[in-house]
This record gives structure tokens, C-alpha cells and sequence, in this order.
């Protein structure tokens, strides 16, 4: 009792804090968290600095909407490059920041004030408020816009986004700095100039004779452990990967549609052609049966898929055209309607900006207010001088150049579809007010020229897909193999079915595509969560195939192990056997030889003259590079025979016939300076992966994409 008493406080505390400990854990578990594993919202881990998912998705996003407004769609390969281009500006800008925040790099009001100032702000703004028609800074329009934000009237997102803009240029501005500090630091003296010159201009004129690896069967060299590991110990260092990579072997059961099917699918479209002959509502009909559901519009020649460019403006309204197969799609194809319309309009107009006339109504009217005065007798240009947004035609009179039935105006950009489109149906000398993106638009149509003919096309679409029947039969034989499988037996069971198993190598955790695949990102999680030599647990369906797989590397990240490389670097293995064997060749000709004919007579080759050779271009004609045998032959004293020298097609024997020296460099400024600039030009990247290669990076991109 006595011990109890003395020790109870220590007892009570150890229980309760077992208590409160049991309590927390049963909390973690049961909202789905752990302390035993990453955070829901970890997307990496750089030096000991989290990154978070949301903001990384953030910037993502950004990316991916900036290539849609170029009117690119984003399969899965592009946004496989998309995530891996936003993860290097992601982890480059983290990286740099910290180097900048240990110099203590800022950027001053005073700096601040003259990158978004009005005189000369930063690039990115000038580009942002250029002129439509010069390109050159507006201004004007930047005024309005800073005016605009600084109102009461201003929309809480537009304020965000700029101010998001600002500290991005901030930001910028720093790493320009940073990396100017790098930069100032590269130096070139007057022995490089030297040097890179002569590289460059001295010209060597030699004769040798070779023996091709080639000319020994690969089946009659055994390569040794001991072989492997000389390879392997002279080119350690290019055997270090990043990041880890796995391998995994897989077969491929086709779900394609079969003849059966194209046939129905023909069928069906048959159907449809008919239909759409006689069909009251064309535009309703493509809407309801169309897989691709685009609004029928004129269009002019040359912008119809050809097969149908060549036939609709030639045929009379009503024509269907089809079945036709395009594209993995049976199509069906009707001209609507035809019509003859301008080739070309000429226009001026006065821009009111939303922002500079106080908000939409306000812009409406002074609009409307403009165009009654033009109506009234007014001169359109003064107007347009002394009101329009747009600048660039404001001291032109307004006026812009022409342009056709698409809005194009040539090589000088294109209009809005508000614009092109209400000016078409305008009469020549009407003032009409039109809003776009921009704004209010008052147009006065000034000149209507030539004409063109245009089609009103509906297509009708049905794409050709595999019926249940044919993906059942693919999936019930991938199935079966499957079942069928051991760790042991894939090739065997492969090639019992007929099947030739493809090779993946050298994947990546957030790898999308596979040889033959594009979107085979579920088999890659799973060969990320197997060990070396496991078969997939299901049939995985990609595309129109089922997959099924077996994981046969694991690289780690670092230096790759010299079985983990063994079957890449065979070749070169058996190369540097073949060379010792070549060599033995020569060493036996060279030690009764006193000339390289005589080499030659005994080694059963010829000699090979070659003149005017560079050492900045190590290339001997009909070989491919020799770097190691033209470093040699600079080295070379002049008529002398060369000891063997293996190269990266074969052994080589030469003697050096001369050199032609350049004439001195008495300049070297030039020299220098080209030096430098492609000194520039890497630096940025060096230190970029410099930074990298020194910061611990845990990367769990794998766990969300």
C-alpha cells in the first residue's frame, strides 16, 4: 500500500494520458485520419515544406484553361504534360523563393510603382492593353481600367485577379533578380576564347583503319559477371534516377468493333439517310439523332471536312449525302440551304467601354446617344476621335479593315462574331449598336463588295463502337487468362493463347499512356502499389482493350543497382568485349607494321582518308559521332601510328597527317561574347536543376492524379 501511495500520482497520470491518448486515436479513425499516414491534402513534401494539393490544382487549372482558349482539347495525354509542366513552374518558383528570401531580394514601392505605372509598365501589361490594330501599349485603355478598379463599382473578382497579376509580377521580378545575380557572376577569360576558337577553325587531316563490332557475331562473345561489373563501375553515375521508376510486362484482349458491328452501326446509319431526306425540322432532327450535337451554320468553301467540301456546293438543296465513315463514325450528311452573300464588308465603328461610361446602361445609352448624332449629321470620325475605346481605329476615323462572311480581315486578326455577324445583315450605309465582349459597338456599314456562296450543312453522326456481345467475348478471354496465371507462368500462358506480351519500362509514378495505350492510368496506380512480380488482381479496361499485367522492376530513386540495369547496358557490354577482342586484332598487325597500309593488309581492312576535321564536330564521314577517337587525334603527334582506340562503331587505328592551325585570334571580344551568350542561355536551367538535385522532394502526385 505504502508503494501504491507514494507512486499514485504517477499511476493516475499514466492512465489518464492513456485514456485521452485512446480517445484521440478512436477520433483520428473515425473521421478517417491517421497519424501514421500523409495528410489528405499533401501533394508533396519540398525540404520539409508541404505542398498543398488545392493550391497546386489551383494553378493546374489555370494552365489547363489558358490551353482550352487556344481551342485545344486536353486528352489524357496533354494533361498528363500539363500536370508535369505546372509541377516543375510549382516546384522551380518554391525552390527559387527560398534562395531569394535567404538574399533577402525584395522589390521596392518605388520599382513597384514604375512595373505598373503608365509610362513604361512591365511587358505582360503592355501585352495586355496593346492596341487591336498596332500592337503597340494603349494607354488610354490601361487608365480606364486602373480608374475602373479603383470605383466603387468594380467587381470583386476583376479586383482579386489583378491583384493576383501584381504579386505574380513581384514574384517574377525577384527571380529576375536572383537569377541576374548568377549570371553577373559567369566570366569568360581569354584562354576559353582561345580555346573555343580553335575548336572550332583547326583542321586535322588523318587516315585510319577500323573493325566494326559488327564484325564479330554477337553469339560468339560470352559475357562475364566480372564484365557487367567493369561497365557498370565506370558509368555509375548515369545510372542515377530522379525519381522511381517500375516495369511491368502486359497482354492486350481487343474490344475493337468488329465486322459485325460496323455493319450495324452502317445499318442504323442507312436509316437515318432516309429519315433525314424527308424530315420538316433539319435543324431538330441532327439535334435528337446527332452524337455530335453542333447548331447548323453557313459556311464557305474550305471549311467543310473535304469529302463534303467537294460535293454540297455543288448540289441542290435537299441533297443528302452518305453513309460515309470518318473519324471512328458513320456520318450522314445534308445541304439545308444555300445563299449568296457579300464577299467581303467595310466598316468603322466607336467603341463604349463598360468600364469608362460607368456600367452597361450607361454605355447604352451614350451608344444610342452617339448614333443619333452621326444620324443627325455629325461627323462619325470626330466621334470616334473624341469617344471611342478603341484607339488604334479612334484616329483612323474608326475605321477597320475589311473583312468576310468569318470575321477574318486578312492577316490583321479577327472580329467578334456580334460584330461580323449583325454587319452581314446591316445594308450598306446603316448605323447600328451592337454589344460584344468589348462593349458597346457603333457600326456604320460603309461598302459591301463581291459575293460568295455559302452552305448550310447538318451532318448526323453515329460513332462506330463495339456491341456487348464482341467487348463480352474480349473480356471473357482476358478473364480466363487471368484466372489461369501463376508468377511464373505469363510468357507460357501468353504465348499457349497466341498472345505477344508488351514491355513498359522505365514508368513513372504519374505516367498516363503505355506503349499502344493512351490512358492506361489505373494500370499504372496499380503496378505503384504491387511488388515486383505480381499480377494485376483484375482485367482493367482501357480503351477498347483489356489489359492484364505482371510487374517485373521496381527502380527505387538513386543509383540504380547493377541488376536493375543489367539487360539495359548488355549492349554496351558486349561491345567493350568485342573491343578488347578487336584490339588483341590490332596489337598483333601493329607489332610487325611499320605503316598503316601494312595494319590494314593484315587486319583484312582498308585505310580511310579523311580531311579538314574539327574537334567541335567529332563526326568521321559515313561514321556516326566518334568523340573519343577525335579527342585522341588532337592529342596525336603528326605521322605516327596510334595505338588501338575503341570507339562507338568499332576499334580504330589512324596517323595523324597534319594539322591546318587557324589564323591567331587577335580579338577575342567576339569570342567571349558568343561564349557568354550560350553560357545565358543554360544558366537558368542549370541552376534550376541544381536546385533540385540538393532538395529533398517526397512527391505523392501519384495519390491524386
Amino acid at each position: 500500500m505504502g508503494f501504491l501511495r507514494e507512486r499514485m500520482g504517477k499511476i493516475l497520470a499514466f492512465f489518464i494520458g492513456f485514456a485521452l491518448l485512446a480517445f484521440i486515436v478512436s477520433e483520428v479513425v473515425r473521421s478517417g485520419g491517421s497519424f501514421f499516414r500523409d495528410d489528405s491534402n499533401e501533394l508533396a513534401v519540398v525540404n520539409g515544406e508541404k505542398v498543398p494539393y488545392d493550391k497546386f490544382n489551383e494553378k493546374l487549372e489555370q494552365n489547363s484553361a489558358q490551353f482550352k482558349q487556344q481551342g485545344q482539347s486536353i486528352s489524357p495525354q496533354i494533361a498528363s504534360y500539363l500536370q508535369e509542366t505546372t509541377w516543375n513552374q510549382y516546384l522551380s518558383q518554391l525552390l527559387i523563393g527560398k534562395e531569394i528570401e535567404k538574399l533577402g531580394l525584395t522589390v521596392g514601392d518605388d520599382e513597384m510603382n514604375v512595373m505598373i505605372g503608365d509610362n513604361n509598365p512591365d511587358p505582360q501589361i503592355a501585352r495586355q492593353f496593346a492596341d487591336q490594330q498596332t500592337g503597340q501599349f494603349d494607354r488610354s485603355r490601361y487608365d480606364q481600367f486602373k480608374a475602373y478598379l479603383q470605383s466603387g463599382k468594380a467587381d470583386p473578382a476583376q479586383k482579386k485577379a489583378w491583384s493576383d497579376f501584381v504579386i505574380d509580377l513581384i514574384e517574377a521580378k525577384k527571380a529576375t533578380k536572383y537569377m541576374t545575380l548568377v549570371t553577373n557572376g559567369l566570366y569568360v577569360n581569354s584562354l576559353e576564347a582561345t580555346d573555343d576558337y580553335e575548336a572550332k577553325n583547326k583542321l586535322a587531316n588523318f587516315k585510319y583503319v577500323s573493325l566494326d563490332y559488327a564484325s564479330i557475331p554477337d553469339a560468339k562473345v560470352t559475357l562475364t559477371d566480372a564484365d557487367y561489373s567493369a561497365y557498370y563501375d565506370a558509368h555509375k553515375a548515369s545510372f542515377k534516377t530522379p525519381q522511381e521508376l517500375r516495369n511491368f510486362e502486359y497482354v492486350s484482349f481487343n474490344a475493337a468493333p468488329s465486322k459485325e458491328d460496323s455493319a450495324a452501326v452502317k445499318q442504323q446509319a442507312d436509316k437515318l439517310a432516309n429519315e433525314f431526306k424527308t424530315t420538316p425540322n433539319d435543324s431538330l432532327f441532327v439535334q435528337i439523332n446527332a452524337e455530335t450535337k453542333a447548331p447548323l451554320a453557313y459556311q464557305r468553301k474550305g471549311s467543310l471536312d473535304p469529302k463534303l467540301d467537294t460535293t454540297m456546293f455543288s448540289a441542290a438543296k435537299g441533297f443528302v449525302y452518305g453513309p460515309y465513315l470518318e473519324n471512328g463514325s458513320y456520318k450522314v450528311a445534308k445541304l439545308v440551304d444555300t445563299k449568296t452573300t457579300f464577299d467581303s464588308v467595310k466598316t468603322r465603328h466607336i467603341l463604349i467601354d463598360l468600364a469608362s461610361a460607368g456600367g452597361e446602361e450607361k454605355a447604352k445609352a451614350k451608344a444610342d446617344s452617339i448614333k443619333k448624332l452621326i444620324q443627325g449629321g455629325k461627323s462619325f470620325a470626330e466621334l470616334a476621335t473624341a469617344f471611342s475605346a478603341d484607339k488604334g481605329s479612334a484616329v483612323k476615323g474608326g475605321e477597320i479593315p475589311s473583312f468576310d462572311a468569318n470575321g477574318s480581315m486578312g492577316g490583321q486578326g479577327n472580329l467578334v462574331p456580334e460584330y461580323y455577324n449583325a454587319a452581314y445583315k446591316a445594308n450598306k450605309g446603316d448605323i447600328l449598336v451592337v454589344k460584344s465582349q468589348f462593349g458597346y459597338h457603333v457600326i456604320q456599314v460603309e461598302d459591301q463588295k463581291g459575293s460568295v456562296k455559302l452552305v448550310k450543312v447538318g451532318v448526323v453522326d453515329k460513332p462506330l463502337t463495339a456491341s456487348s456481345k464482341t467487348q463480352t467475348v474480349a473480356y471473357s478471354k482476358a478473364q480466363a487468362f487471368l484466372a489461369s496465371l501463376t508468377p511464373d507462368n505469363f510468357e507460357a500462358e501468353a504465348k499457349k493463347e497466341g498472345l505477344k506480351p508488351r514491355t513498359a519500362e522505365d514508368v513513372t509514378a504519374i505516367a498516363s499512356g503505355l506503349p499502344g495505350l493512351d490512358n492506361a492510368r489505373d494500370v499504372v496506380r496499380w503496378a505503384y502499389k504491387a511488388e515486383k512480380g505480381d499480377i494485376t488482381d483484375k482485367v482493367f479496361t482501357v480503351g477498347d482493350q483489356y489489359i492484364v499485367s505482371r510487374l517485373t522492376e521496381i527502380k527505387p530513386k538513386g543509383t540504380l543497382s547493377l541488376e536493375a540495369v543489367k539487360k539495359q547496358i548488355e549492349p554496351m557490354v558486349r561491345n567493350e568485349v568485342k573491343a578488347k577482342q578487336l584490339k588483341e586484332k590490332f596489337d598483333t598487325a601493329l607489332s610487325g607494321g611499320t605503316s598503316i597500309d601494312q595494319v590494314a593488309q593484315k587486319v583484312g581492312s582498308k585505310v580511310v582518308p579523311v580531311e579538314n576535321i574539327v574537334f567541335a564536330n567529332p563526326i568521321i564521314p559515313g561514321q556516326s559521332a566518334e568523340y573519343k577517337v577525335i579527342g585522341s587525334i588532337f592529342g596525336s603527334a603528326i605521322n605516327k601510328i596510334s595505338k588501338p582506340v575503341d570507339g562507338a562503331q568499332g576499334v580504330y587505328v589512324y596517323v595523324v597527317n597534319g594539322f591546318t592551325n587557324p589564323p591567331a585570334l587577335t580579338n577575342a571580344i567576339k569570342q567571349k561574347e558568343q561564349i557568354n551568350q550560350a553560357l545565358l542561355q543554360r544558366s537558368q536551367g542549370q541552376v534550376l536543376d541544381a536546385l533540385k538535385d540538393n532538395a529533398i522532394v517526397k512527391d505523392n502526385r501519384a495519390k491524386f492524379f
